[in-house]
């Protein structure tokens, strides 16, 4: 499954560099993408697994920037 997501307060490029290497790691994720300039997220995950993977998605992403915000 694909989907994409809007990011909210992602305050710079590098943090969106270092969120989508992490997320890319994840058991179950396929591909992964995190742009700065347009603040959205493109996930492409195990569709059976996929609520799962998203919940471990926003914790990654909280640990490299705290103020972010995934918006679902």
């Amino acid at each position: 499954m694909k989907k994409t997501f809007k990011l909210q307060d992602l305050d710079c490029a590098n943090c969106a560099a270092k969120m989508e290497n992490a997320i890319k790691k994840l058991d179950g994720v396929t591909d992964a993408s995190v742009s700065f300039m347009t603040q959205k997220l493109m996930l492409e995950a195990d569709d059976a697994r996929f609520d799962a993977i998203l919940k471990e998605v926003v914790k990654t992403c909280k640990k490299v920037e705290p103020d972010c915000t995934i918006l679902l």
